[in-house]
């Protein structure tokens, strides 16, 4: 089957079955192209929940088709590709989650969207790499915990010196793989481009941005700045959308070769033709960790 009959079985397939696609900003370009949505997990999840949309098809990896589960419980959530999933989310279980919050009983636990159903269940809210600082400000406790991004907790402490956050050491191997050499020699390369760093990347890497954001900051600055070149610290994927946002303007990366996370690479057309004719793979969250974790969302949401 060439790549036009299957894009216009799919399309067929998706307007049958009342379906929204969803892709995020890292997927491959044809799968971003065929998206009804691009953008950060936690905002595709909550755009597709205010849709009519009986069926999602999440073209990401498997925290984030979870997430669109406990947002939107009655609709059927697929991920074309079952094994896509995020290091940095299985790195931290639940077991781990109680561990910390014996050892410091009253401190809230606030965890990034990147993570599994089942540690949202067991903390008091829910953040983003954009919202991060100001859920973190919500609370008046001199000490907070941050699951399970170290580098994003570091990121955000540097905004409380007053605070104690108290972190897990997960990382996101491809962000926490750029370096500070790496920044420098794009630097060199490119003198008149600015460089924007996630939160996600390491704290002496974060040092020498000029903007920090997560993946659709990056895509608003790169719009909204008048600086004509950039240099982008985050997963190889975004350069994609940013050369759409705005083709005038130049993109490099710092580490194309270090920072491709091949989970996010999995999925292609012909999996998302297999998710809508055989409902593959379908997600399911049990109803006593969704509600607890669509709590922790909830929180988040009234801060934000």
């Amino acid at each position: 089957m060439s790549k036009e009959e299957l894009i216009k079985k799919i399309l067929e397939l998706k307007e049958r079955r009342k379906a929204i696609i969803l892709a995020h900003n890292y997927q491959p370009p044809e799968i971003q192209d065929l998206a009804d949505l691009r953008g950060d997990s936690l905002e595709l999840s909550l755009k597709a929940s205010k849709t009519d949309a009986e069926v999602i098809v999440f073209c990401g990896v498997f925290f984030m088709a979870e997430t669109a589960k406990i947002v939107s419980p009655q609709k059927k959530v697929l991920i074309p590709v079952a094994g896509a999933c995020c290091d940095m989310a299985n790195m931290l279980s639940p077991e781990e989650v109680m561990r910390l919050r014996d050892e410091y009983p009253g401190v809230p636990v606030i965890t990034y969207v990147n993570s599994t159903a089942e540690v949202k269940a067991l903390s008091d809210v829910c953040c983003t790499s954009a919202n991060a600082v100001k859920v973190a400000g919500n609370f008046s406790d001199k000490r907070l915990i941050m699951l399970p991004d170290m580098n994003l907790a570091r990121y955000v402490q540097r905004f409380y010196p007053d605070k104690e956050i108290i972190y897990f050491k997960g990382f996101c191997p491809f962000h926490h793989l750029l370096t500070p050499e790496d920044v420098l020699r794009a630097k060199a390369e490119h003198p008149q481009a600015v460089f924007i760093a996630h939160p996600e990347c390491r704290p002496e890497v974060i040092d020498l941005a000029d903007y920090v954001a997560s993946t659709s900051g990056m895509l608003r600055l790169a719009k909204e700045l008048p600086h004509e070149e950039f240099i982008i610290g985050t997963e190889i994927g975004l350069l994609y959308p940013l050369s759409q946002v705005a083709p005038n303007k130049k993109f490099y990366h710092p580490a194309p070769e270090k920072m491709l996370c091949p989970s996010m690479k999995k999925i292609r057309l012909e999996d998302v033709l297999n998710a809508l004719e055989r409902d593959e793979f379908e997600v399911i969250v049990p109803e006593e960790i969704r509600i607890k974790a669509y709590q922790a969302v909830k929180r988040m949401l009234e801060i934000v």
